[in-house]
């Protein structure tokens, strides 16, 4: 009898433990960039987007051939927009337009990020884009990376873009919460739904998901499961032996890069 007390005890303690932890866990804060410059990046310019509740965030902005569409990359957890120069690199020396924001509370940036604030953080982005670019929305790829897929799918049941890119995207975060702690009825604990898949249909824009089969974080059948109820226009590219970190290792951009200039010609 006591055992039984002990253990419901420790079960209820845990729960708590993971329900106020949870948006550590979600949202993994990470350091603060060097200048553009010391990662290669000579053209790209450092910008201050600021949000409706006075929140600065630290973008790069880089101009190219203004005949392509502008990228606008939304990162994925854990990492500063430094983390991520070797990809924006890549659509950069393609002469791509590039623009990628780093959440607030990640890349130094003020203010506690949760599901409704990064989706603030994305349309004070589309502000900034608006007031400072001739880009109109139809002419912007939104590439959302992991969490970065939440708001790229919330953000295009909202607005028509040219197209949104979700690489190692997820149905939602109680699917990968329940996956993790299967002990639990999670969907009732977690503060941060970001509901992918009932919004997937909902997109005005042509789709591309890109995941890795080995993908050791987002299981790779959760794509298969959004590409299914996604509408057309969409196209699945699904790497054989990538994980959740090394897509560019197999050279994805080209695939970015492909279906977009088909889409633009």
């Amino acid at each position: 009898m006591i055992y039984i007390f002990s253990s419901i005890i420790l079960y209820i303690f845990l729960g708590l433990i993971l329900y106020i932890i949870q948006r550590r866990i979600l949202f993994n804060k990470s350091g603060i960039p060097k200048h553009p410059s010391e990662y290669g990046l000579f053209s790209v310019k450092e910008k201050l987007i600021q949000t409706q509740d006075g929140i600065d965030l630290l973008s790069w902005y880089c101009e190219g051939d203004k005949t392509l569409p502008l990228l606008l990359y939304f990162h994925g957890n854990s990492f500063d927009i430094g983390e991520r120069a070797y990809r924006i690199k890549r659509y950069i020396d393609e002469n791509w337009n590039v623009l990628i924001v780093s959440w607030r509370g990640f890349s130094g940036n003020r203010g506690f990020p949760n599901e409704q604030n990064l989706y603030l953080d994305a349309e004070a982005t589309l502000k900034w884009i608006k007031n400072n670019t001739n880009f109109k929305l139809k002419e912007i790829v939104v590439y959302g990376e992991s969490l970065g897929t939440g708001v790229a799918v919330e953000i295009g049941t909202r607005y028509q873009f040219y197209s949104i890119i979700l690489e190692a995207p997820f149905t939602s975060i109680p699917d990968i919460a329940q996956k993790r702690y299967k002990i639990y009825p999670v969907k009732y604990l977690v503060k941060d739904k970001f509901d992918n898949y009932s919004k997937i249909n909902k997109l005005k824009s042509p789709l591309l998901i890109i995941s890795g089969k080995k993908d050791e974080i987002i299981p790779h059948s959760h794509s298969l499961k959004l590409l299914k109820r996604a509408n057309e226009i969409k196209k699945g590219v699904f790497i054989d032996e990538a994980m959740h970190n090394n897509l560019y290792d197999f050279g994805i951009d080209k695939h970015v890069i492909d279906f977009n200039l088909k889409l633009w010609k």
